[in-house]
């Protein structure tokens, strides 16, 4: 609106000063030398202005002939320029597909045609990265870093590449002087922040995180947390040699983040060595109801010094008692149970977590077989079923799994990175995984817990008696003993002494039928005088053929367990029925003289069991 009547306004002066000018009367007169010319003042006007307008033109030709080599070199430096735009632009759409020829080549025509521009910088370094040409890379970020406005992103690229090539100490130099340029940098802040916590110099980290915090990296609330998690890396680190400082560290760490459990445990173990019990209660209470963690039961459990067990049982039962069904709640619980030897209720605390255990359920489980019952055999089966379960939760970042609480994660270097989780190997997936006992495993725990351990080196067998003998009308054609695989025996073989058939007395025969075989044994020893008897050992009695059972009273053989030493892992294989037992050197029952009443009692003779088959082979030869 406001040109169109400003159009107006012209077209108006216009008219009036054309409309003046004609209404002027007289005669304009020129005269050079002379030339005399005379006009009228409209006339005079309008040559005027016709002059005017050629002056104008004829300006305008000349000036554009003027600028004509000017206006060439703009032309063609536009038109460089236009090319080095397109090479950097297909350059990096190159090197984000992976193509690394034709990111070369749009990068040596990006440096060719515009060799001043910082992104050809970029695409050269960038493509020299994706070559694997890392001197050539280096050369280009030297390049960036020499000029003002690409001094940040070359130091950026230097330090990558410094990384790279595990020299820390030149990535060190590198984001301090980037630091230095720019206090707002995020990665040089990090980096830096990184290294000063591995080096320890846990001032410089709170120095540089207060910075962070002025530059607007990083709110209050991250603020608070880091710096708690960096003032209990101190007190950790000076617990042991400046308790003073340790403790005015834990204290204001507790404060920033009273849900960190290594400054929960701290604080509570501090405020435990001062006899502010209660203190040192809550602090850990408002830790776990956040977070439960073993090291905040154990902190709770001794908050007290001097207490029994029983007592820390009874702090662990309250303190279980917030997180009602908690896993780690359950653990403490049986920990504390078995300190103070009240099986029962560690077995209670672990009965929900035993059809899918993780190790430490496992582990505890073996613990209770054998402080309960000092059973071995269930304390081993749990203890191998430990090998095999899910792991517990433990200290992760990055993948890294610590066996301890760190400050920084030792693979990217992020503050307050460590998590108490499970790691990944070990997480269930969507179906669930249930881990099943092995056959040694069932084998062990199905057993109920032994009335008296036998302890021996060479086998655990259970004993069974011998099969009774068939009358002579229903004995089969021809016996066919069955094979079994003599035990390899290291040097654990007993000496028993040499028996006499008068010394075989009916009293030491098991059953009335063996009592029958020892004494038809001992009538066809007498007639046999001249035949010594020869000593029966432990060995000797396994490789001994085992009976086919008669066919009116078949016997089958029973797979019975047998644990090896020298294999070191179990095994199931079908023996006999009857074995005699190998006992330690110095197992009670065995002696110089031979066998006692007690281990007569429990198997026999062992003359009298192999009279048994002896008697046997008389009575077929009558």
């Amino acid at each position: 609106m406001l040109r169109v009547v400003s159009f107006l306004i012209l077209i108006a002066l216009a008219a009036a000063g054309g409309a003046w000018v004609a209404d002027q009367t007289g005669d304009i007169i020129l005269t050079w030398g002379n030339l005399r010319a005379t006009t009228t003042v409209p006339v005079f006007a309008f040559g005027l202005g016709l002059v005017a307008v050629a002056a104008i033109f004829a300006w305008s030709i000349l000036s554009g002939i003027w600028r004509t080599p000017a206006r060439m070199r703009r032309r063609r430096h536009e038109k460089r320029h236009a090319r080095g735009r397109h090479a950097i632009t297909h350059g990096l759409l190159a090197i984000g597909h992976g193509d690394t020829a034709l990111a070369r080549r749009h990068a040596d025509a990006a440096r060719r045609h515009a060799p001043d521009d910082p992104l050809a910088l970029l695409l050269h370094a960038q493509s020299a990265q994706l070559d694997g040409n890392r001197d050539e890379a280096q050369r280009a970020f030297r390049a960036m870093a020499e000029r003002p406005d690409t001094r940040l992103l070359g130091l950026r690229g230097l330090f990558i590449e410094a990384q790279r090539a595990d020299d820390a100490v030149s990535a060190v130099m590198i984001a301090e002087e980037a630091i230095k340029l720019s206090p707002s940098s995020t990665w040089a802040s990090q980096a830096v922040l990184g290294f000063r916590c591995a080096r320890s110099d846990w001032s410089g980290a709170l120095a540089i995180l207060d910075s962070n915090l002025s530059a607007g990296l990083i709110d209050k609330k991250a603020w608070r947390r880091q710096r708690g998690v960096l003032l209990t890396a101190r007190a950790l680190e000076l617990e042991t040699m400046d308790r003073d400082v340790a403790r005015e560290s834990v204290m204001e760490a507790v404060k920033l983040a009273p849900t960190l459990v290594p400054a929960a445990a701290l604080a509570a173990k501090f405020e435990s060595e001062a006899h502010q019990v209660r203190r040192a209660m809550k602090l850990v209470e408002a830790a776990w109801l956040s977070h439960p963690h073993p090291d905040l039961a154990d902190a709770y459990a001794h908050v007290k010094l001097g207490d029994s067990a029983r007592q820390r049982l009874q702090r662990i039962e309250t303190l279980a008692a917030k997180t009602p069904g908690h896993v780690e709640g359950q653990l403490a619980l049986a920990r504390a149970a078995i300190d103070a030897s009240e099986f029962v209720r560690a077995r209670e605390a672990l009965a929900p977590l035993i059809n899918d255990p993780t190790q430490r359920v496992a582990l505890l489980m073996a613990e209770i077989e054998r402080a309960e019952h000092g059973d071995s055999g269930r304390a081993r089966a749990w203890t191998l079923r430990a090998v095999r379960a899910r792991h517990d939760p433990a200290w992760t970042a990055d993948g890294y799994v610590s066996n301890r609480w760190r400050p920084v994660s030792p693979v990217t270097g992020r503050l307050d990175a460590f998590q108490w989780q499970a790691p990944v190997a070990s997480l269930p997936s969507d179906k669930g995984t249930t881990i099943e006992a092995s056959p040694f495993e069932e084998a062990m725990l199905a057993a109920p817990p032994p009335k008296r351990i036998i302890v021996s080196s060479e086998a655990l067998e259970p004993v069974q008696p011998a099969p009774a003998p068939a009358a002579q009308d229903n004995l089969p054609p021809a016996p066919k003993p069955l094979e079994a695989k003599p035990l390899e025996t290291k040097s654990l073989e007993t000496k028993p002494a040499e028996t006499k058939p008068s010394e075989v007395k009916p009293s030491e025969v098991r059953t009335p039928e063996a009592k029958n075989e020892a004494k038809n044994d001992a009538k066809t020893i007498d007639m046999k005088v001249s035949e010594a008897p020869k000593p029966v050992t432990a060995a000797n009695e396994l490789a001994k053929p085992a009976p086919e059972p008669a066919e009116s009273a078949p016997i089958a053989a029973t797979p019975v367990f047998r644990a090896r030493t020298d294999l070191g892992k179990p095994a199931f294989s079908p023996i006999p029925a009857v074995i005699p037992i190998i006992r330690a050197p110095d197992d009670p029952g065995i002696d110089d003289e031979g066998p006692s009443d007690e281990f007569t009692e429990q198997i026999g003779t062992p003359k009298a069991q192999a009279g048994g088959w002896r008697g046997f082979w008389s009575r077929w030869g009558r």
